[in-house]
C-alpha cells in the first residue's frame, strides 16, 4: 500500500488505516465478534493498512485489550493510535483533561495494548474545567518519558465549548458531541490547536471527513495543511451510509449510534440516495465500489490526509485496503462535487 507521513515528524503509515471501534462500541452489539475482529485486524496489517485508532473509552477498554492482542504479535507491522480525556459511566460520559489522570490513563492503555510506547496519544475531547494548555503538557511529558511518539488532537464542532463537563447520555450527547451544520463548525477546534501549539507540537488532528459530511475542508483541512499537520479523517464512509449496504428503513439495533442519527431515519436515508447512486456511477468507471470511490475522494483531498473507516468485518477491510490504489480523474472528482448535499444534520 501507497505510505503517507503524519505530522511534521514524518510518522509513515498506510495511506488508509483501521478504526477499531465498531469492534467493541456504538455499532449493532448483536454482530460484535472477538475472534471476528481479530481476524479483521491481521487482514489489514497484511494489506498495509498500518494505522489501528482505538480509545480506552471503546467498550470501555476492551477495543484495547483486543487490538493488544494483535500488537503482542505484530507491533513492528502496526502504527497504533489510542485516545484519552473520556471517561464512560453506565449512564453518563465524563471529560477528564487533569493531568495527573492523563498520565494514569496512559499507563493503563499501554498495559492494555502491551506495548512500550503509543505511536500517537490523541485528546478525545478538553475538559472544560481544565486548561487544555495543561492537559497538553502532561500528555508532551509522556513524550519525554519515551511513552508517547506523538500527539494528536480529536476535533470539537461548533458549539462543543458549551459542553458541561459531566453529559448523561440519552441527553444529548450524540447530538451536542457531533454537531454537523453551521458555519464555523471547526473554529473551537483551531483556537484550541492553537493554544496547544504553543506547549508542544501537534502531529494530526482527527475529524469527521466523507462525501457527505465535508466542512472540514472549509477551514480545518487548510489550517492543518498550511502547518503540517496530518489530518485523520474519521468516519470517511459515513457511518456506513456511503458504502451503499444499507437500506433505507432497515433499522438499527438500539444500542448502534444510528438508531438515534438523523441522517438514518428511513425519510432522510431515502433522501440520500442519490449520493450513493452518484459514487456508484464514478465507481463503475473503475471497477471499484461506492466505498472504494468514497475513501478515494478523501485520499484526493491531500497527502496529509489518511482516511480511517472503521469496520469489524475481515471482508471490508480488504476492500477498503485496495481504495488505495483507485485514482480518481478531474472529471470523477467534479461529479461527486456536483452531487447534491446531505440531507439531515446532528442539529
Amino acid at each position: 500500500m501507497e505510505l503517507r507521513t503524519v505530522g511534521a515528524g514524518a510518522l509513515t503509515v498506510g495511506a488508509i488505516g483501521l478504526g477499531c471501534m465498531p469492534m467493541s462500541w456504538a455499532y449493532t452489539a448483536s454482530q460484535q465478534n472477538g475472534e471476528s475482529s481479530l481476524r479483521t485486524v491481521h487482514t489489514a496489517l497484511d494489506r498495509g493498512m498500518s494505522l489501528l485508532d482505538t480509545a480506552d473509552m471503546y467498550g470501555p477498554f476492551t477495543n484495547e485489550l483486543l487490538v493488544g492482542r494483535v500488537l503482542k504479535e505484530r507491533r513492528t507491522d502496526a502504527f497504533v493510535s489510542t485516545k484519552c480525556g473520556l471517561l464512560v459511566g453506565e449512564q453518563h460520559i465524563v471529560a477528564n483533561g487533569r493531568p495527573g489522570y492523563v498520565k494514569r490513563a496512559c499507563d493503563a492503555s499501554l498495559r492494555r495494548l502491551q506495548t512500550d510506547v503509543i505511536d500517537l496519544y490523541q485528546l478525545h475531547r478538553a475538559d472544560p474545567e481544565v486548561p487544555v494548555e495543561e492537559t497538553w503538557g502532561a500528555m508532551a511529558e509522556l513524550v519525554t518519558a519515551g511513552k508517547i511518539r506523538a500527539l494528536g488532537l480529536c476535533a470539537l464542532q461548533k458549539g462543543a465549548q458549551r459542553f458541561p463537563r459531566r453529559v448523561v447520555a440519552g441527553d444529548g450527547w450524540e447530538r451536542a458531541a457531533q454537531r454537523r451544520a453551521g458555519a464555523g463548525m471547526h473554529d473551537e477546534t483551531i483556537r484550541q490547536l492553537a493554544r496547544v501549539q504553543q506547549v508542544f507540537p501537534v502531529t494530526s488532528v482527527e475529524a469527521e471527513l466523507s462525501v457527505w459530511s465535508p466542512k472540514a475542508l472549509e477551514a480545518l483541512l487548510p489550517w492543518c495543511e498550511s502547518r503540517g499537520i496530518g489530518f485523520l479523517a474519521a468516519m470517511p464512509l459515513g457511518n456506513g451510509f456511503l458504502t451503499g449496504t444499507l437500506t433505507p428503513g432497515q433499522g438499527f439495533e438500539q444500542d448502534d449510534v444510528r438508531a438515534r442519527h438523523p441522517r438514518f431515519t428511513a425519510e432522510m436515508m431515502a433522501a440520500n440516495q442519490p449520493i450513493v447512486a452518484g459514487l456508484r456511477r464514478v465507481g463503475e468507471r473503475h471497477g471499484a465500489t461506492p466505498a472504494q470511490v468514497a475513501l478515494a475522494w478523501v485520499l484526493a483531498q491531500g497527502r496529509h490526509v489518511v482516511p480511517v473507516p472503521g469496520t469489524k468485518k475481515e471482508r471490508w477491510a480488504a476492500k477498503n485496503a485496495r481504495a488505495a490504489a483507485l485514482r480518481l480523474t478531474a472529471e470523477d472528482l467534479a461529479e461527486i462535487a456536483a452531487l447534491p448535499p446531505a440531507k439531515g444534520s446532528w442539529d
